[in-house]
């Protein structure tokens, strides 16, 4: 009888020691596939240029992190609505929130301040260094100046093949320019633009027409329109539409039309107009700052780039910022090793964009003035872009 009750002893403590063992791990593996939600806010869809980059990267978190991540998309989010789709990511329990246009920071900064164990995520935000400042609110943005300034140079070298093969005169070599908003984002853009150009073809003006809306076909086709009727001869964007491409491609002017684009080669669109152009890519962010969450990590301190408190920036050193297709078709002779050579450069930091002989005035303020023989650090403190100043005698705002 005893050596029974003694094999039954240890068969009994064996078999409540393999059902703890078991439990603890049936808890170690709950906790592996506890997952992070993470929801995305877009002004667009896959139907919107700028909207798609975004997208690109979700899909990609999706798929590269499986199921550590769950995510949530609310597309078409018109700035001014934004805050009762933020609230819907944050009750469906969210807790990394990406925003993804200009207009929501504010409304973004305010609910991670209501909400402190949400990861809030601003791309192109500028808000981040502003009280009050919080840990988990977080602005990004890539170089992009850096893109602008080599699109600018490509277009400065197919303008003076063009003023060399006298197919324009030097009165007909001018820019024209659909641009969104009067922001700074825009205005250092279109800046870093002419800068680039100017380094080939010195003293060509650009004229600069304002669409006041971000993804309007009908408007960024009609300013295109309306700055080729005014004579450019070459045009580029800072809109989300194909508007300024269809308009170069379909026109009937005499003198020759070349376009360069933002955020998606136009070679599809207008074959024989697009040169090149410039995006960011937001993958090396997104992805890092997820990887930092699941891992319990500052996002700051993870993430490579150029850190300023809260906020984080990086160009094409970092691989943030990526230049478009070359139009084999289209480009001058020898852009593609001027590209290589110039993305170098700004890896090896020797490349200075906003200097010159130039005298600029704030748009909003006309005693802020600035003069750029001084030069100026664009990105300096922040990953948005702060450059804010008209060049005088050279960027003509043909509306207001």
């Amino acid at each position: 009888m005893f050596r029974i009750y003694k094999i039954t002893f240890f068969t009994v403590l064996i078999s409540v020691i393999c059902m703890i063992s078991f439990n603890v791990l049936l808890l170690k593996d709950h906790d592996k596939d506890n997952t992070l939600k993470i929801g995305f806010v877009y002004v667009g869809d896959a139907s919107n240029i700028y909207s798609t980059n975004f997208i690109k990267v979700q899909n990609k978190i999706d798929s590269m992190y499986g199921d550590k991540v769950v995510v949530s998309a609310k597309y078409n989010v018109a700035e001014g609505t934004e805050r009762k789709y933020i609230s819907e990511l944050i009750d469906e329990g969210c807790e990394m929130i990406f925003s993804t246009s200009y207009g929501y920071q504010d409304v973004t900064k305010e609910l991670a301040q209501k909400y402190p164990d949400i990861q809030f995520i601003m791309a192109t935000g500028a808000n981040s260094q502003k009280k009050p400042i919080l840990k988990n609110y977080h602005t990004f943005m890539g170089a992009i100046y850096q893109g602008r300034y080599i699109s600018g140079v490509i277009a400065g070298m197919k303008l003076f093949e063009l003023l060399q093969s006298h197919k324009i005169t030097k009165e007909q070599a001018k820019i024209g320019y659909v641009a969104a908003f009067p922001y700074a984002e825009v205005v250092s853009g279109y800046t870093a633009f002419l800068m680039g150009i100017h380094s080939i073809v010195p003293g060509v003006k650009m004229h600069v027409r304002y669409t006041h809306s971000w993804d309007s076909f009908y408007l960024d086709k009609m300013a295109a329109e309306e700055l080729i009727k005014e004579g450019c001869v070459m045009i580029s964007q800072h809109s989300d539409t194909s508007g300024a491409a269809v308009a170069c491609e379909k026109t009937s002017a005499k003198t020759p039309i070349y376009l360069v684009s933002y955020n998606k080669s136009m070679s599809d669109i207008a074959p024989t107009t697009y040169i090149t152009g410039s995006k960011i890519n937001w993958e090396p962010y997104m992805l890092q700052a997820v990887e930092a969450v699941l891992k319990g990590k500052q996002i700051e301190s993870y993430v490579k780039g150029t850190v300023n408190g809260r906020d984080i920036c990086g160009g094409f050193k970092e691989d943030w910022i990526r230049m478009l297709d070359l139009n084999e078709l289209t480009a001058p002779q020898g852009a593609q090793s001027q590209i290589d050579s110039l993305i170098s450069r700004f890896k090896n930091g020797t490349v200075e964009v906003f200097k010159g002989n130039y005298q600029g005035v704030n748009p909003f303020d006309a005693n802020d003035t600035i003069d750029l023989n001084k030069g100026y650090v664009e990105n300096k403190y922040r990953s948005a872009p702060s450059f804010n100043y008209i060049l005088k005698d050279y960027v003509i705002i043909d509306n207001k």
